[in-house]
Protein backbone atom coordinates (compact mmCIF):
# COMPACT_ATOMS: atom_id res chain seq x y z
CA UNK A 1 0.00 0.00 0.00
CA UNK A 2 0.86 3.72 -0.46
CA UNK A 3 0.44 6.07 2.05
CA UNK A 4 -0.47 9.47 1.23
CA UNK A 5 0.51 12.24 4.10
CA UNK A 6 -1.72 14.52 3.65
CA UNK A 7 -3.55 16.71 6.54
CA UNK A 8 -6.27 14.02 5.97
CA UNK A 9 -3.63 11.21 5.24
CA UNK A 10 -4.77 7.97 3.43
CA UNK A 11 -3.26 4.67 1.94
CA UNK A 12 -3.52 3.49 -1.66
CA UNK A 13 -2.78 0.10 -3.48
CA UNK A 14 -0.63 0.28 -5.99
CA UNK A 15 -2.58 -1.95 -8.13
CA UNK A 16 -5.82 0.08 -8.26
CA UNK A 17 -3.42 3.21 -8.74
CA UNK A 18 -2.72 2.67 -12.06
CA UNK A 19 -6.27 3.43 -13.34
CA UNK A 20 -6.64 7.40 -13.68
CA UNK A 21 -10.39 7.13 -13.74
CA UNK A 22 -10.52 5.65 -10.08
CA UNK A 23 -10.75 7.12 -7.29
CA UNK A 24 -9.93 5.19 -4.17
CA UNK A 25 -8.67 5.34 -0.45
CA UNK A 26 -8.20 3.83 3.01
CA UNK A 27 -8.48 6.55 5.64
CA UNK A 28 -6.26 6.50 8.81
CA UNK A 29 -7.64 7.65 12.49
CA UNK A 30 -6.01 10.99 11.59
CA UNK A 31 -7.32 14.01 10.21
CA UNK A 32 -10.85 14.99 12.15
CA UNK A 33 -12.32 16.68 15.28
CA UNK A 34 -12.76 14.15 17.66
CA UNK A 35 -10.92 13.79 20.94
CA UNK A 36 -10.30 10.97 22.69
CA UNK A 37 -11.01 7.73 22.50
CA UNK A 38 -11.86 7.92 18.74
CA UNK A 39 -8.82 10.64 18.15
CA UNK A 40 -9.52 12.13 15.61
CA UNK A 41 -11.22 10.90 12.04
CA UNK A 42 -14.06 8.74 13.62
CA UNK A 43 -16.64 7.88 11.13
CA UNK A 44 -18.69 5.47 13.41
CA UNK A 45 -21.79 6.94 14.75
CA UNK A 46 -22.60 4.13 17.27
CA UNK A 47 -19.57 4.27 18.91
CA UNK A 48 -20.49 7.12 21.86
CA UNK A 49 -18.87 10.09 19.88
CA UNK A 50 -20.81 13.28 19.50
CA UNK A 51 -22.96 13.43 16.39
CA UNK A 52 -21.48 16.80 15.33
CA UNK A 53 -18.48 15.66 15.79
CA UNK A 54 -18.21 12.72 13.37
CA UNK A 55 -20.67 14.99 10.71
CA UNK A 56 -17.38 17.40 10.44
CA UNK A 57 -15.22 14.27 10.05
CA UNK A 58 -17.84 13.12 7.11
CA UNK A 59 -17.79 16.56 5.60
CA UNK A 60 -13.69 16.57 5.63
CA UNK A 61 -13.77 13.25 3.93
CA UNK A 62 -16.29 14.79 1.40
CA UNK A 63 -14.21 17.49 0.97
CA UNK A 64 -11.03 16.05 0.47
CA UNK A 65 -12.35 13.97 -2.56
CA UNK A 66 -14.06 16.87 -3.94
CA UNK A 67 -17.63 16.03 -3.79
CA UNK A 68 -20.88 17.06 -1.30
CA UNK A 69 -21.42 15.35 2.16
CA UNK A 70 -24.42 14.11 0.62
CA UNK A 71 -22.86 12.07 -1.91
CA UNK A 72 -21.07 9.57 0.39
CA UNK A 73 -23.23 6.78 0.38
CA UNK A 74 -22.72 3.87 2.67
CA UNK A 75 -24.98 1.29 4.51
CA UNK A 76 -26.09 -0.28 7.64
CA UNK A 77 -23.30 -2.74 8.40
CA UNK A 78 -25.16 -6.12 9.71
CA UNK A 79 -22.05 -8.62 9.57
CA UNK A 80 -24.23 -10.07 6.44
CA UNK A 81 -23.35 -10.73 2.68
CA UNK A 82 -26.46 -8.28 1.68
CA UNK A 83 -24.50 -6.01 -1.52
CA UNK A 84 -26.78 -3.65 -2.79
CA UNK A 85 -26.41 -0.94 -5.92
CA UNK A 86 -25.84 2.70 -5.88
CA UNK A 87 -27.19 4.79 -9.00
CA UNK A 88 -28.33 7.90 -9.45
CA UNK A 89 -31.95 7.30 -7.79
CA UNK A 90 -30.43 5.38 -5.39
CA UNK A 91 -27.42 7.26 -3.59
CA UNK A 92 -26.57 9.18 -0.57
CA UNK A 93 -26.93 8.33 2.74
CA UNK A 94 -27.45 4.68 3.95
CA UNK A 95 -29.05 2.53 1.28
CA UNK A 96 -30.03 -0.54 3.81
CA UNK A 97 -28.85 -2.94 5.96
CA UNK A 98 -25.88 -4.44 3.98
CA UNK A 99 -22.16 -4.98 4.10
CA UNK A 100 -21.23 -4.13 0.62
CA UNK A 101 -21.72 -1.71 -1.99
CA UNK A 102 -21.75 -1.44 -5.86
CA UNK A 103 -21.98 1.18 -8.70
CA UNK A 104 -21.16 1.88 -12.11
CA UNK A 105 -22.46 5.64 -11.80
CA UNK A 106 -19.59 8.25 -12.12
CA UNK A 107 -19.03 10.14 -9.23
CA UNK A 108 -20.72 8.61 -6.28
CA UNK A 109 -18.71 7.58 -3.29
CA UNK A 110 -19.05 4.20 -1.91
CA UNK A 111 -18.07 4.24 1.77
CA UNK A 112 -17.70 1.40 4.60
CA UNK A 113 -16.50 1.94 8.24
CA UNK A 114 -14.35 -0.83 10.17
CA UNK A 115 -12.14 -1.14 13.22
CA UNK A 116 -10.68 -4.83 12.68
CA UNK A 117 -13.43 -6.28 10.20
CA UNK A 118 -11.57 -6.36 6.64
CA UNK A 119 -12.20 -3.74 3.33
CA UNK A 120 -12.73 -5.31 0.12
CA UNK A 121 -12.17 -3.30 -2.86
CA UNK A 122 -12.75 -4.43 -6.72
CA UNK A 123 -12.71 -2.82 -9.73
CA UNK A 124 -13.70 -3.76 -13.16
CA UNK A 125 -11.96 -1.65 -16.05
CA UNK A 126 -13.25 -2.76 -18.74
CA UNK A 127 -17.20 -2.11 -17.32
CA UNK A 128 -16.09 0.64 -15.58
CA UNK A 129 -17.78 -0.40 -12.56
CA UNK A 130 -16.75 -0.75 -8.10
CA UNK A 131 -17.44 -2.67 -5.47
CA UNK A 132 -16.60 -2.27 -1.72
CA UNK A 133 -17.58 -4.38 1.12
CA UNK A 134 -16.88 -4.78 5.07
CA UNK A 135 -15.94 -8.64 6.34
CA UNK A 136 -14.78 -9.77 9.85
CA UNK A 137 -15.64 -13.61 10.99
CA UNK A 138 -18.95 -13.71 10.14
CA UNK A 139 -18.82 -12.20 6.70
CA UNK A 140 -15.98 -14.75 6.03
CA UNK A 141 -18.41 -17.50 6.90
CA UNK A 142 -21.05 -15.67 5.05
CA UNK A 143 -18.65 -15.48 1.98
CA UNK A 144 -19.39 -11.55 1.44
CA UNK A 145 -16.32 -10.96 -0.62
CA UNK A 146 -17.63 -13.87 -3.35
CA UNK A 147 -20.82 -12.18 -2.70
CA UNK A 148 -19.42 -8.78 -3.64
CA UNK A 149 -17.90 -10.37 -7.05
CA UNK A 150 -21.31 -12.38 -7.88
CA UNK A 151 -23.28 -9.11 -7.39
CA UNK A 152 -20.91 -7.35 -9.67
CA UNK A 153 -20.97 -10.16 -12.55
CA UNK A 154 -25.33 -9.94 -12.13
CA UNK A 155 -25.43 -6.60 -12.74
CA UNK A 156 -22.46 -5.72 -15.09
CA UNK A 157 -21.51 -8.84 -16.47
CA UNK A 158 -18.19 -8.27 -14.98
CA UNK A 159 -16.02 -11.05 -15.79
CA UNK A 160 -13.86 -12.42 -12.99
CA UNK A 161 -10.65 -12.97 -14.48
CA UNK A 162 -10.77 -9.10 -15.67
CA UNK A 163 -11.30 -8.00 -11.90
CA UNK A 164 -8.50 -6.59 -9.80
CA UNK A 165 -9.12 -6.98 -6.14
CA UNK A 166 -7.37 -5.51 -2.82
CA UNK A 167 -7.59 -6.66 0.50
CA UNK A 168 -7.26 -3.59 3.35
CA UNK A 169 -6.25 -3.04 6.64
CA UNK A 170 -7.58 -5.57 9.66
CA UNK A 171 -6.73 -7.35 12.57
CA UNK A 172 -3.97 -9.74 11.74
CA UNK A 173 -3.67 -13.52 12.45
CA UNK A 174 -0.84 -12.20 14.90
CA UNK A 175 -3.52 -10.75 17.28
CA UNK A 176 -7.11 -12.17 15.89
CA UNK A 177 -7.33 -14.94 18.75
CA UNK A 178 -11.05 -16.45 18.19
CA UNK A 179 -12.67 -18.83 20.59
CA UNK A 180 -14.61 -22.40 19.85
CA UNK A 181 -17.81 -20.72 18.49
CA UNK A 182 -15.21 -18.71 15.71
CA UNK A 183 -12.97 -22.10 14.49
CA UNK A 184 -16.41 -24.22 14.62
CA UNK A 185 -18.13 -21.84 12.30
CA UNK A 186 -14.50 -21.39 10.19
CA UNK A 187 -13.96 -25.35 9.74
CA UNK A 188 -18.19 -25.92 8.77
CA UNK A 189 -17.77 -23.00 6.03
CA UNK A 190 -14.40 -22.70 4.79
CA UNK A 191 -12.31 -25.41 2.28
CA UNK A 192 -8.77 -25.91 3.45
CA UNK A 193 -10.16 -24.22 7.26
CA UNK A 194 -6.81 -25.47 8.77
CA UNK A 195 -4.97 -22.88 6.46
CA UNK A 196 -7.04 -19.92 8.01
CA UNK A 197 -6.84 -21.25 11.70
CA UNK A 198 -2.88 -21.03 13.42
CA UNK A 199 -3.25 -22.87 16.87
CA UNK A 200 -3.53 -20.93 20.09
CA UNK A 201 -2.59 -22.01 23.56
CA UNK A 202 -5.77 -21.72 25.02
CA UNK A 203 -7.50 -24.84 24.36
CA UNK A 204 -10.18 -24.71 21.80
CA UNK A 205 -9.08 -20.90 20.53
CA UNK A 206 -6.79 -20.55 17.45
CA UNK A 207 -5.62 -17.40 15.40
CA UNK A 208 -7.59 -16.28 12.25
CA UNK A 209 -6.26 -14.72 9.20
CA UNK A 210 -8.90 -12.68 8.07
CA UNK A 211 -6.81 -11.67 5.10
CA UNK A 212 -5.65 -14.75 3.69
CA UNK A 213 -9.61 -16.00 4.00
CA UNK A 214 -10.82 -12.75 2.08
CA UNK A 215 -8.37 -12.99 -0.48
CA UNK A 216 -8.94 -16.43 -1.00
CA UNK A 217 -12.48 -15.96 -1.35
CA UNK A 218 -12.18 -13.47 -4.09
CA UNK A 219 -9.42 -15.96 -5.90
CA UNK A 220 -12.38 -19.01 -5.67
CA UNK A 221 -14.52 -16.43 -7.17
CA UNK A 222 -11.93 -15.98 -10.48
CA UNK A 223 -10.20 -13.37 -9.52
CA UNK A 224 -6.40 -13.73 -10.80
CA UNK A 225 -5.08 -10.26 -9.40
CA UNK A 226 -5.79 -9.54 -5.28
CA UNK A 227 -3.70 -6.82 -3.51
CA UNK A 228 -3.44 -8.01 0.53
CA UNK A 229 -2.19 -5.02 2.16
CA UNK A 230 -0.91 -7.19 5.36
CA UNK A 231 -0.97 -4.14 8.06
CA UNK A 232 -2.92 -5.30 11.17
CA UNK A 233 -4.71 -2.53 12.69
CA UNK A 234 -4.65 -4.26 16.43
CA UNK A 235 -1.01 -4.00 15.63
CA UNK A 236 -1.46 -0.15 14.37
CA UNK A 237 -3.06 1.61 16.80
CA UNK A 238 -1.63 4.63 16.09
CA UNK A 239 -2.43 4.94 12.58
CA UNK A 240 -5.95 2.97 12.47
CA UNK A 241 -8.79 2.03 15.05
CA UNK A 242 -9.00 -1.62 16.22
CA UNK A 243 -11.85 -2.56 18.33
CA UNK A 244 -9.56 -5.35 20.02
CA UNK A 245 -6.48 -2.97 20.15
CA UNK A 246 -8.12 -0.11 21.71
CA UNK A 247 -9.73 -2.63 24.52
CA UNK A 248 -13.57 -2.03 23.17
CA UNK A 249 -13.07 1.92 23.21
CA UNK A 250 -12.66 2.70 19.84
CA UNK A 251 -13.81 5.01 16.43
CA UNK A 252 -14.22 3.73 12.93
CA UNK A 253 -11.86 4.04 10.18
CA UNK A 254 -13.45 4.30 6.43
CA UNK A 255 -12.56 2.88 2.75
CA UNK A 256 -14.04 4.56 0.27
CA UNK A 257 -14.09 4.03 -3.85
CA UNK A 258 -15.29 6.31 -6.48
CA UNK A 259 -15.82 5.99 -10.31
CA UNK A 260 -14.49 9.30 -12.20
Amino acid sequence: MIYHDLSLPYYTFSSLDVFPDLFHAVFTRYGGVSPAPWHSLNLGWTVGDDKDRVEENYRRVAAMMGVSRQKLTTTWQVHGNTILEADAEHSGGSLGKADGLITRTPSIPLLQRYADCTPILIYDPAHHAVGIAHAGWQGVVRRTAEALVQAMMAAYDSRPTELVGAVGPAIGPCCYEVGPEVVAAIRASQHDPELLLRPSSHPGHAYLDLWAANARQLRDAGLQEVEVAGICTACNTDMFFSHRGDRGRSGRFAATVMLK
